[in-house]
């Protein structure tokens, strides 16, 4: 087969829907090499370096006008290469297809991973919203095929875009591999070294923005009089100064620590080190952290609701993400009861096990061959 993608977020995005392109593109080419797989990116300035096996095709615009216009070339303008490839399946990675992909003789299918932008607008730009919608819309009518990436983006979708039920089919995804390796006492020392991190501490990774809700982990912290650092690993939003704000209310300048700019090689050690994973978010469609946390060992302590339930298993911890007080007393009762701390860590790192590289490749070729 030939697999084309819509891999701008591959070759563009350093946060989940750039790690999820990659981690799909990775699976595909090395479990079923017998496929060659066209990465369609609109630009090829400042590329995220990834590896990629000989199967795998970068496609660019091949006319001048399109490298000039890229976003139209990937929004409609691409059709005619993904024609001349002889497509058999076109992935949109990212829940956007191009306009007149059922035209090309290629079956389509398309990832959604959430719609936080309509549970949630007041998070995002009115303008960009509108045009998403629109996007997301088109899409849901033209795929042949949806995957979901949890059952509450299955749902949401299905509620707030009223796609039958028959054609979205859940597939998890994974994490980096590089979470499941063991990290020598060699490697632990020189990343503490190198970010200068404290002995013991809570974790918490994501982008600092609102949404994330770190505010609830300082307040937390402050309620529960919780004298353990926490290292917040993200990149920087204008949340940031709210956050910052609260830290100094509460005289915790030394207590939290920020991170902006850490290797991906170097998080697997940082996730060890620490005595719980903490993620409060408002809400996700899938909540990679999570699993990077179980797979590494780590306690997590999450939000109610969601997919985080499916995603952190039975033996994470659940509290309301606005309840500073229910957070404080789950950080307390984690870090001063070491049986339960290791259940937790045993039965997560159990639960990380269903999300292998093994099942979510399977699942996803599964996907394609129903609609061949």
């Amino acid at each position: 087969m030939n697999i084309s993608f819509d891999a701008k977020r591959a070759f563009h995005n350093n946060r989940g829907l750039g790690n999820y392109s990659r981690n799909v593109i990775r699976l595909l080419s090395s479990y079923y090499p017998e496929n060659n797989y066209y990465l369609f990116n609109p630009t090829s300035k400042r590329n995220i370096p990834f590896e990629r096996e000989e199967n795998v095709h970068e496609i660019v615009p091949a006319k001048l006008n399109d490298t000039l216009f890229s976003s139209y070339w990937r929004t409609k303008n691409c059709i005619s290469q993904v024609k001349d490839l002889n497509t058999t399946i076109f992935h949109g990675l990212s829940q956007e297809l191009p306009i007149g992909i059922q035209k090309t003789g290629a079956k389509s299918v398309v990832t959604m991973h959430d719609a936080i932008f309509m549970r949630y607008p007041e998070l995002y730009d009115n303008f960009y919203r509108k045009i998403f919608i629109k996007k997301n819309q088109y899409s849901c009518h033209v795929a042949d095929k949806i995957i979901a990436i949890s059952e509450q983006t299955k749902q949401d979708f299905i509620d707030y875009f009223h796609v039958p039920q028959e054609k979205i089919t859940v597939v998890y995804q994974g994490c980096n591999n590089i979470f499941r390796n063991n990290i020598s006492e060699h490697q632990k020392t020189s990343v503490k070294e190198k970010y200068q991190l404290p002995t013991d501490y809570i974790l918490n990774v994501g982008a600092i923005e609102k949404r994330k809700n770190v505010a609830t982990i300082i307040e937390a912290l402050h309620r529960g009089k919780i004298d353990i650092p926490l290292v917040v690993i993200g990149n920087k939003t204008t949340y940031l100064k709210e956050v910052k704000e609260l830290i100094n209310r509460y005289q915790l300048e030394k207590h939290v620590i920020f991170l902006h700019q850490v290797e991906t090689a170097d998080l697997p050690a940082i996730y060890t080190m620490a005595q719980l994973f903490i993620y409060p978010s408002i809400f996700e469609g899938f909540g990679i952290p999570i699993l990077e946390a179980l797979c590494t060992g780590t306690p997590v302590i999450t939000s109610k609701g969601s997919c985080f339930e499916e995603t952190g298993g039975a033996y994470s911890s659940y509290v309301d993400y606005d309840n500073a007080d229910e957070m404080g007393e789950q950080i307390i009762s984690i870090l001063s009861d070491t049986t339960k701390k290791e259940t937790m860590q045993t039965k997560g790192l159990e639960h990380a096990e269903k999300f292998k590289d093994e099942y979510v490749v399977q699942n996803l070729m599964n996907v394609y061959l129903s609609i061949l």
